[in-house]
């Protein structure tokens, strides 16, 4: 009788757990948080995709802190409310998730613009601090014949080369490797205090003369309307995106001839 009575209780608190379980998961589902059973806790969507993004880094994740394998942290949510212009100057790791990368966008919204907010923290951590610490890590990637400097750093160089090989089967995508392209660069962005993703060594760009920018279209603030252009055929931009390159053509503040490497941000679906 004590043993049947017993058996009813674990299966009870069975079902129960189970359906808390589905509730906990609904609810993260909604709230991009990931449920991660086997440590009993939540953890935000963003971090997961840095994790399996960067398996170099050895990154973990404990109390609102990203854990590197060397055992510094950094925080992952400032928990400050911040305007557009205040994430692209300002911006924790949580503010680079807030906007969703659509591969699928060819007329990008007002201010959308994801790629664009970079927790420099973050970056300085993955590629190095400076222009003496970046630049050990860099070395050449070769499309048609024209040089680009990356770093090998989470394997840039590599997905480079894929991107490489794939490019260079179509002979109608050559006009948009020249001289007019580059990769590393150590730079601040155009009127602004904050790094360019060129600073890292994981960005390049194509033919400057034939691609599109904003700021040299329109002479206007960040927050101003813009309208849109590019000439950049949507065969070579899925190229770059499938090896982890996203595209600033996807941006409002469009830069078609940008491509950078943000896999973390692909690997989230709208």
């Amino acid at each position: 009788m004590i043993n049947k009575k017993h058996n009813r209780i674990t299966r009870f608190q069975a079902v129960i757990s189970f359906l808390l379980t589905i509730i906990f998961c609904n609810i993260a589902k909604a709230s991009n948080i990931i449920y991660h059973g086997t440590g009993d806790y939540f953890m935000p969507m963003g971090v997961s995709a840095l994790i399996e993004a960067y398996p170099e880094m050895g990154m973990t994740y404990n109390n609102n802190f990203i854990i590197f394998k060397d055992g510094t942290g950094i925080i992952y949510d400032d928990k400050i409310d911040k305007t557009y212009l205040e994430m692209l100057d300002n911006c924790d790791v949580e503010d680079m998730f807030k906007t969703s990368y659509d591969r699928y966008v060819t007329l990008p919204p007002y201010l959308y613009d994801p790629g664009r907010y970079r927790c420099e923290e973050l970056f300085h951590k993955m590629y190095g601090k400076g222009v003496n610490e970046i630049s050990r890590s860099l070395t050449t990637v070769k499309i048609f014949g024209k040089n680009f400097n990356v770093t090998r750093i989470n394997g840039v160089d590599e997905k480079l080369r894929k991107v490489a090989e794939e490019v260079e089967k179509h002979s109608e995508f050559k006009e948009f490797f020249t001289k007019n392209s580059g990769g590393y660069n150590y730079r601040k962005v155009r009127g602004s205090n904050r790094l360019s993703a060129h600073s890292y060594g994981i960005a390049i760009d194509i033919n400057s003369v034939i691609t599109n920018y904003w700021e040299r279209d329109y002479k206007v603030s960040e927050i101003d309307s813009i309208g849109y252009s590019n000439s950049v055929p949507y065969e070579l931009v899925k190229i770059f995106e499938d090896n982890g390159f996203i595209w600033g053509g996807r941006w409002y503040h469009y830069d078609t001839m940008h491509f950078e490497y943000r896999p973390e941000l692909l690997r989230i679906k709208n």
